[in-house]
């Protein structure tokens, strides 16, 4: 699940700013709209937000900025109100899934895919978007024009620039690095990599908490408030986690810095993912079935 709502700035030294309102509705109809017939119920919908410490006015403003930008529109569920997703907007989410649940790491012996790009001056506002693209999927500056990333990266960054009418103005080569300097010493400055490690052990301090209260209650039996405290945990969990992984383009370990938190958040998400997505969906079925 992801939408264009993370990835900003140069050289590839994208940022993941505080969550905000619209970015847990994402994820919210990323994990249920899509299995609840495509749509939520707006009484739901603020239900499960008030879980997350979101009041209905925050909620609707929120609404409606996402509509604005083309990413839900209304609808009627058994003649009440309630909101989808956009037209289109599926292969986006199913991209994402695969990105944020099933991240790759490459090996040293894998190639480099370089993407090259030109616009014409009379196009110039492309080129922002074309980097903000390149950013997004993951690609470090190598300088002015050309971006480089793992080559498990093609496949979604071809999909993204053509999603966006942007394959027209790049070209795209695979090969090896047969630089002078250390490969490690060139990927630390194609990519922010003490911007990316202080994000990663941001979320290992936030969380790492989380997995040591359910591991302590693992053997708990199910109770409603349990389960509210489950979904609220994953849905924040997860919409912090979801924009990591197009800020890493999965280095091979051995280019990282030494003691890379990348890992141990990698195995901190797996393992709340599958402590909570149970009871947590537990929760979000009961709640929406109520709201209908």
């Amino acid at each position: 699940m992801s939408i264009d709502d993370s990835g900003n700035g140069t050289r590839g030294r994208a940022e993941a700013g505080p969550l905000n309102h619209q970015q847990l509705i994402i994820t919210l109809f990323g994990f249920y709209g899509r299995s609840h017939g495509g749509a939520l119920p707006v009484a739901g919908l603020i239900r499960l937000m008030a879980d997350l410490g979101v009041d209905a006015p925050a909620v609707r403003s929120s609404i409606s900025r996402l509509k604005k930008r083309g990413v839900l529109r209304s609808v009627k569920i058994s003649g009440l109100s309630g909101y989808a997703l956009a037209p289109g907007l599926e292969e986006t989410f199913r991209e994402g899934d695969e990105r944020i649940f099933g991240a790759r790491r490459a090996a040293l012996t894998d190639h480099w895919i370089l993407a090259v790009f030109t616009v014409p001056e009379k196009q110039r506002h492309l080129r922002h978007q074309i980097r903000s693209g390149l950013i997004r999927m993951g690609f470090g500056a190598v300088a002015p024009g050309v971006w480089i990333a793992p080559e498990h990266l093609r496949g979604a960054a071809h999909a993204y620039m053509d999603r966006h009418d942007l394959s027209q103005y790049i070209d795209w080569f695979r090969g090896d690095y047969l630089g002078a300097r250390e490969m490690s010493d060139a990927v630390g400055q194609w990519w922010d990599l003490a911007a990316l490690e202080a994000q990663y052990a941001d979320f290992v301090a936030r969380h790492a908490p989380v997995r040591e209260r359910w591991i302590e209650d693992a053997g708990a039996a199910g109770d409603g408030e349990r389960e509210r405290a489950a979904f609220a945990a994953y849905i924040t969990m997860v919409t912090e986690w979801r924009r990591l992984p197009y800020l890493d383009p999965g280095l091979p370990l051995e280019l990282l810095p030494e003691g890379w938190h990348g890992m141990v958040a990698e195995r901190l998400f797996g393992e709340l993912h599958r402590q909570l997505q149970a009871p947590a969906e537990v929760h979000a079925r009961r709640v929406l079935a109520g709201a209908e």
